[in-house]
C-alpha cells in the first residue's frame, strides 16, 4: 500500500534523512509537499526526484527562482510563509514536521487543525506553544508522532503501558563535544558544532553542546508525557546508545537502544505501528564495550536547570527561554559573544521583568516570541 507523506523542512538533516528512507521504499511512499527555508536549488532537485505535488520556498524573494527551476515539470512552485502553511494541510498520512525553530509552530498548527498524523522533529512547536499545541491536538483528533531520539525513545518504551504506572522518565545526554574541556570562553563555533555521536545542523549542536537542547527536550517531554516535571529526569550518557529510559512502578526499566542516526526514530513513525527496514547494522554492544552515566553539571553547564525552572513556571516562560536562546545562538555563531555567555543571555530574559502575559493561542505565543527576541538583542547590544 502507498502512503503519501509531506515533508516540511525537506533540506534540512531530518528532511534529507526522511527521504533516504522514502528513497529505499519508493513502492511504499508518494510525495505531495517538500518545503525548504532558501535552499532553492536541492528544494527543486528533490522535488523533481520524488515527483512532489508541490513544492514550497519560504523565501519569498526566491519564487522566480524555484518557478524557473521546476519549469517543465508537474511540480507546482509556491513561496512565502501562507504557502508552508497551506503546504502542511494538504492531504497526506503523515506530516514530517522538521523546520527548525518558531518559523515551524505555523506550520506545525496547520497541520493539526487538519487533523493530520504529525511526525514531530520540531520540538519548539510544544516547548513555545505546548498547551496550545496540545489542546489543538485533542480538539482536531490530530496524532502525534515524536521524532527526536529520546521522546521516540520513551513513546516506544510507554508503548502498552499506562502513564499512571510510570516511576520515572530519564533522557539521555550525550553531554556534547564540550563535557571536558575546561575552558568554555575559549570554545569556538567550530569547536561547539564537532559532535561526537550525532551528525546535525549548526543550531542543535550548539544547542547539544551547551546542553539546552536537553533543557528543550526535558520541556517537550512535559507535554508530551505529561507524567509530572519531578518524573523526567536526565542522565549524561556519552555513548548515545540507549536514547531513554522509563521507570515503571514495579521497579522494571524499559530503555530503546540504537545507533546515532535519526534514520532509526524516524523509520518508527514512518512505519507507526510497525516496524520498516532501514540500512543500519546490528548494534553490537561487545564492540562498543561498556556505558557509561554521569549526572549533568548543572554549574558549567546551566542550562538545563534554566529549562526545568521555565517549565516549572510554565506560561511564557518556555517560550521566552527559547526565543532568547535562539538570538544567543545565532550570536555566538556570528561570533558576537562567548559560548559561556549564551546561557547568561537566555537567563537575563528569562529574569526580565516587561514581558507578554501567558499565551493562549498561537497568535500570542509568536507575540511572546518576538517581544523576547527583541529583549535579547537589546541585552547583546549592552554588552
Amino acid at each position: 500500500m502507498t502512503r503519501s507523506i509531506s515533508i516540511l523542512g525537506a533540506t534540512g538533516s531530518v528532511g534529507a534523512s526522511t527521504l533516504d528512507l522514502v528513497r529505499r521504499n519508493p513502492e511504499s511512499w508518494s510525495v505531495e509537499a517538500l518545503t525548504a527555508n532558501s535552499n532553492v536549488d536541492e528544494l527543486a532537485a528533490l522535488a523533481r526526484e520524488f515527483k512532489a505535488s508541490v513544492a514550497v520556498i519560504a523565501d519569498e524573494s526566491l519564487h522566480d527562482v524555484l518557478k524557473a527551476a521546476l519549469a517543465g515539470s508537474d511540480v507546482e512552485a509556491a513561496t512565502g510563509r501562507t504557502a508552508l502553511g497551506e503546504a502542511a494541510a494538504r492531504p497526506a498520512d503523515i506530516v514530517m514536521a522538521a523546520i527548525v525553530g518558531c518559523a515551524g509552530l505555523a506550520p506545525v498548527m496547520a497541520a493539526i487543525q487538519e487533523g493530520r498524523t504529525v511526525a514531530l522533529a520540531n520540538k519548539e512547536a510544544l516547548v513555545s506553544a505546548g498547551e496550545v499545541m496540545t489542546a489543538a491536538v485533542d480538539k482536531h483528533g490530530a496524532t502525534l508522532l515524536p521524532v527526536d531520539s529520546e521522546h521516540n525513545a520513551i513513546f516506544q518504551c510507554l508503548q502498552g503501558g499506562k502513564l499512571d504506572e510510570v516511576r520515572s522518565i530519564t533522557l539521555t545526554a550525550s553531554g556534547g563535544p564540550l563535557r571536558l574541556v575546561d575552558d568554555l570562553d575559549a570554545v569556538t563555533p567550530a569547536e561547539a558544532v564537532a559532535h561526537p555521536n550525532w551528525d546535525m545542523g549548526a543550531k542543535i549542536s550548539v544547542d547539544s553542546a551547551t546542553m539546552f537542547n536537553k533543557g528543550l527536550e526535558l520541556i517537550e517531554a512535559h507535554h508530551l508525557f505529561p507524567v509530572g516535571l519531578d518524573k523526567i529526569r536526565i542522565v549524561v550518557h556519552p555513548q548515545s546508545v540507549i536514547h531513554s529510559m522509563v521507570e515503571y512502578r514495579d521497579g522494571s526499566t524499559l530503555a530503546q537502544l540504537g545507533p546515532s542516526d535519526m534514520r532509526v526514530p524516524i523509520a518508527s513513525c514512518l512505519a507507526y505501528p510497525g516496524r520498516m527496514e532501514t540500512p543500519m547494522n546490528p548494534l553490537d554492544l561487545a564492540s562498543i564495550g561498556e556505558l557509561s552515566f554521569f549526572s549533568p553539571d548543572e554549574d558549567r553547564f546551566p542550562a538545563t536547570r534554566l529549562a526545568r525552572q521555565a517549565a516549572e513556571a510554565g506560561g511564557a516562560a518556555p517560550a521566552i527561554l527559547n526565543a532568547a536562546n535562539e538570538i544567543a545562538v545565532a550570536a555566538f555563531l556570528a561570533g558576537k559573544i562567548r559560548f559561556s555567555r549564551i546561557a547568561l543571555l537566555v537567563e537575563a530574559v528569562l529574569n526580565a521583568s516587561n514581558l507578554p502575559p501567558d499565551p493562549q493561542s498561537l497568535d500570542e505565543v509568536l507575540l511572546v516570541d518576538a517581544a523576547a527576541r527583541r529583549l535579547a538583542v537589546e541585552h547583546l547590544e549592552k554588552d
